[in-house]
């Protein structure tokens, strides 16, 4: 008779399937328009039609899933990550026009414990939202409302343990990179962190 872990172990790699193509991906806007903006404020909205559980599976199939922190609001410790990102994506800009950057979450799917503790190369932090930024005096939109993918390879097993030993968490993982996708977005220079790599995955 198979194992239990080893039942456990085909039955992910039987619900994730074959590799797919995951990426990080978005237009940058031009520098010459972001160098005279300074950000005065940054919301994130996550609707109410988006769906999450506390499933600890291999695929739960929701838009939400987040358990890198104790169990609470997960709507608003999933908006407190992208929000904090973009500040932090953000925080260079130097320009006097105060702008205000609103984000609307449609995806955070992050891997759940079991994926974290049972698999050592499959896994991936799936992020979408979309962003637009408004002149914060009057309101006028100064860009149009743009799509940004920032999905990335999640470190599981020993490399996720080891990971969490320097401080590195979860959070903090999805947090820097999504200040990096906000940096290189706003034109301001940094790594490009734009393309595709292939992982199973959700």
């Amino acid at each position: 008779m198979l194992k239990p872990a080893i039942l456990a172990l085909g039955l992910a790699f039987g619900l994730a399937g074959c590799a797919t193509t995951w990426e990080t991906a978005y237009e940058q806007l031009d520098p010459a328009q972001t160098a005279n903006w300074r950000v005065a404020s940054v919301e994130v909205a996550v609707p109410e039609t988006l769906t999450t559980s506390e499933q600890n599976t291999y695929v739960p199939d929701f838009d939400i899933v987040w358990h890198g922190e104790p169990a609470g609001d997960r709507r608003a410790q999933v908006a407190a990550i992208v929000k904090e990102g973009i500040e932090k994506g953000a925080s260079g800009l130097r320009g006097k026009n105060r702008v205000r950057i609103v984000a609307t979450l449609s995806q955070f799917h992050a891997i759940t414990p079991v994926v974290r503790e049972n698999l050592q190369s499959s896994g991936v932090h799936n992020i979408h939202y979309t962003v637009q930024v408004f002149d914060a005096r009057t309101g006028a939109a100064l860009t149009e409302p743009q799509p940004i993918k920032a999905e990335l390879p999640a470190l599981v097993g020993q490399a996720g343990d080891a990971a969490d030993a320097r401080g590195q968490t979860q959070r903090v993982q999805i947090v820097n990179h999504i200040a990096l996708v906000t940096q290189n977005w706003l034109g301001r220079g940094g790594p490009d962190p734009r393309g595709a790599f292939q992982r199973r995955g959700r």
